[in-house]
């Protein structure tokens, strides 16, 4: 039930997100539910986490709230005890998420980028509006005046024909009308009534004419006249999935290692190449410097000063414009050749964060229940109240600190690794503090406990000033 709830939730926030790219397109439901399922297949290791949480913290809640764990523990079963099913079930769904990550979430990702993709690039779904211009329809221009929303009876319909390439050469206005798409939705046809044709005439032979020639115009008036338009662009028309087959997200953990691994090599064999380019442009400069006929090494000492001191003052001129030319270069080299390296290092660090998402997510699950299992034990709360209030909380958390450190490590603040583990290592020991204090039968999460200490302070106090007011006054 929980992670039916939790796939509801994300798939609202999935539908919210690409609202704009999909409204309007006139989109048919087996391509939405196709959207769907991808996207409710790629959400579900992000959902696996929460639910596991939330479903733990009820189960424990409910049996906490009717002293069945009270019962237990009398029975003398211990807490850890009485968890070990609950714990072998969270190990088989960590390994049965890490699983679909590995291999269901790289087809879905392919999938869905291919379909978003092609739906973003659709036209968007023919509709007339009243009193504008629509040029959905290549090479046509339609206006229409107004519009029975009833009978689908159109009035002062206006078409300029643009399929010549040419201007407003071509008018057909028609006193009213119907549009009605073919079933096929491959062309709109439209029946016009009681109109007139204009059409420009001109000679071929001659030169393009300019707006300020007259030429003679054709005229036809008609009772009922047919046009069929072909709509071109409103099927959606998929992409090649090959297009998408390189991203890090569509690939398991094998193919992002050896992606890794041969960008890495790719990128220090560039480094190498950069360091040579540099030695030989600007630090020597001279074609001829160290070249020798024989492996023998060869050592140079030179002293620049005596060098500069020994020119002219015409060559020491020369000789600074083009230390400061070569600078500047080798300046314009360097800067270019970082800001390559520093996305260059910034894709590998992409493969990295994604290679160890495969583990997080999975180890996620875990985690979670050694929070809400804990947590449920020691609040007693069951039901859809408490225990939800409190795993969106721990699930904010949790989700703000994942993407916090997937933002550091894939803009080269922090270590891939480290930054997709950060989340985990930070709620792990809160996880280990809950299930201990759970062991040990702790009050810290119970509410009657500090309302039981709140009393015992305001009698304190009470106390204390009828105390003085009771007791004379001594000089």
């Amino acid at each position: 039930m929980t992670f039916f709830i939790t796939m509801f939730v994300l798939l609202m926030q999935f539908l919210w997100r690409y609202i704009d790219d999909l409204v309007g397109k006139g989109l048919s439901w087996d391509v939405i539910a196709e959207l769907l399922l991808y996207a409710s297949a790629g959400l579900l290791p992000l959902a696996l986490p929460l639910a596991t949480l939330l479903a733990s913290l009820m189960t424990m809640g409910n049996l906490g709230e009717n002293n069945e764990l009270l019962a237990m523990k009398s029975a003398g079963i211990s807490l850890p005890r009485i968890l070990t099913p609950l714990i072998v079930l969270t190990i088989f769904i960590s390994i049965g998420a890490f699983f679909f990550s590995n291999n269901v979430v790289p087809y879905t990702n392919l999938k869905i980028s291919t379909l978003l993709y092609s739906v973003k690039q659709q036209k968007p779904e023919l509709i007339i509006k009243e009193g504008v211009f629509t040029n959905l329809i290549e090479g046509y221009s339609i206006k229409v005046g107004d519009k029975d929303p009833n009978t689908g009876l159109m009035r002062r319909i206006l078409i300029y024909d643009h399929s010549k390439d040419e201007e407003n050469t071509t008018v057909t206005y028609a006193d009213s009308g119907y549009m009605r798409p073919t079933a096929d939705q491959k062309f709109l046809v439209a029946t016009l009534y009681s109109g007139n044709s204009y059409k420009e005439v001109r000679d071929n032979r001659k030169p393009r004419y300019t707006y300020k020639e007259k030429l003679p115009a054709q005229k036809q008036t008609f009772e009922k006249e047919v046009i069929i338009f072909e709509l071109k662009g409103f099927e959606l028309q998929r992409a090649d999935e090959s297009f998408f087959k390189d991203s890090y997200q569509t690939q398991n953990i094998s193919q992002l290692a050896k992606t890794e691994d041969s960008l890495s090599k790719a990128f220090n064999a560039q480094i190498e190449s950069f360091s040579q380019s540099v030695i030989r442009s600007s630090i020597f400069r001279n074609p001829y410097w160290g070249r020798r006929q024989n492996n023998i090494e060869i050592k140079r000492s030179i002293n620049t000063d005596s060098l500069y001191k020994s020119l002219s003052p015409e060559e020491k001129i020369a000789a600074l414009e083009r230390a400061i030319e070569f600078a500047r270069s080798t300046k314009s080299y360097i800067s270019s050749s970082k800001d390559e390296f520093y996305y260059k290092q910034k894709y590998i660090a992409r493969h990295r964060v994604e290679w160890n998402r495969k583990f997080t997510l999975a180890f996620a699950c875990f985690i979670f229940f050694f929070i809400g299992a804990p947590l449920g034990a020691i609040i007693r709360k069951g039901g859809l109240g408490t225990p939800v209030v409190i795993s969106v909380l721990f699930f904010i958390i949790y989700y703000i600190i994942n993407i916090t450190g997937e933002k550091f490590a894939k803009e080269l603040v922090m270590n891939p690794s480290l930054g997709t583990w950060l989340s985990s290592f930070i709620l792990l020991p809160i996880g280990v503090f809950l299930s201990y204090k759970a062991t040990t039968d702790s009050v810290i999460m119970n509410a009657d406990f500090y309302i039981e200490k709140i009393k015992k302070v305001f009698n304190m106090v009470g106390s204390r000033k009828k105390h003085n007011v009771s007791s004379p006054k001594t000089e």
